[in-house]
C-alpha cells in the first residue's frame, strides 16, 4: 500500500494562503519519508490563524513562496494517491494555490480519512485528527504541518488494517465512496454515501387506527 498523506495549514481565511505543509510518504505500509516547508503567502496573517498553528510573518520571512515551492511538491504528487484529513480543505488549498500561481493542477487520486473514518469508526463522538489519533494512540502536535500528515498516515494504515485491505481504492469502494481526483482542467470531490434515514411509519397507517395505542 503506497500513499502520499499531506496537511496544509494556512495564514488567513483564504484559501490561497497557505503557509506550511506538511508531506509523508508511505511505501508497502511502511512511512520512508517526511518533509514540511514553511511556505511565505505574501499575504497577511490573521491573528486566529497564528494562534492555531503558531506560525508567525517572522517565521516565513525569506521562504519560498508556493510558485518556486511547486517545482519540488510537484513530483512528489503527480500520479500518487494522495490522502488528507478533511481533504476538501487540503484539496482546496491546494488548488487556490495553483490557480493564484497560473499553474496547471496535477493529475491524482485522493482520499479523505474524516469521511472513511466517520463510514468505519462507529464508537466515537468526534472525528477530528486529534480524536481519531487520540482513540489510536498516535501522537499528535495538532495543527503542525507534518505532524498533522504523520497523524492522517497512521489513521489510513489503521483503517487499512482495520478491515485488511490492501490499499485505499479498494477500502473507499467497500464503504460506497466516491474517489476524488485531480487533472488538468479540474477536479471531483472524495465523497461517502449518506447515511440512511430510518423508516418511519406512514400516515395510512396512523389514521387506520386514529384512537389506539400500540406497544411492542
Amino acid at each position: 500500500m503506497d500513499f502520499v498523506a499531506i496537511d496544509f495549514e494556512t495564514a488567513n481565511a483564504n484559501r490561497s494562503s497557505a503557509c506550511s505543509l506538511g508531506l509523508v510518504e508511505v511505501q508497502q505500509g511502511v512511512i520512508t519519508s517526511e518533509q514540511v516547508w514553511l511556505i511565505d503567502p505574501q499575504q497577511p496573517f490573521d491573528y486566529r490563524n497564528t494562534q492555531i498553528h503558531g506560525i508567525t510573518p517572522a517565521m516565513v520571512n525569506g521562504m519560498p513562496t508556493f510558485y518556486e515551492l511547486w517545482p519540488t511538491i510537484e513530483p512528489l504528487l503527480q500520479g500518487k494517491q494522495v490522502i488528507a484529513h478533511n481533504a476538501s480543505f487540503d484539496m482546496s488549498v491546494l488548488r487556490y494555490c495553483l490557480d493564484q500561481s497560473g499553474i496547471d493542477y496535477p493529475t491524482f487520486q485522493y482520499y479523505c480519512t474524516y469521511l472513511l473514518s466517520k463510514k468505519m469508526l462507529q464508537d466515537i463522538s468526534s472525528y477530528k485528527l486529534n480524536v481519531i489519533s487520540a482513540y489510536y494512540g498516535i501522537a499528535l502536535n495538532h495543527h503542525e504541518a507534518l505532524d498533522d500528515a504523520r497523524a492522517c498516515a497512521k489513521i489510513l494504515l489503521k483503517l487499512l488494517e482495520r478491515e485488511n485491505h490492501a490499499d485505499p481504492v479498494q477500502l473507499s469502494k467497500a464503504h460506497g465512496c466516491k474517489i476524488g481526483t485531480m487533472f488538468v482542467g479540474g477536479y471531483t470531490p472524495f465523497s461517502a454515501p449518506a447515511k440512511k434515514r430510518p423508516k418511519t411509519s406512514s400516515s395510512r397507517s396512523h389514521l387506520a387506527f386514529p384512537n389506539s395505542r400500540v406497544t411492542f
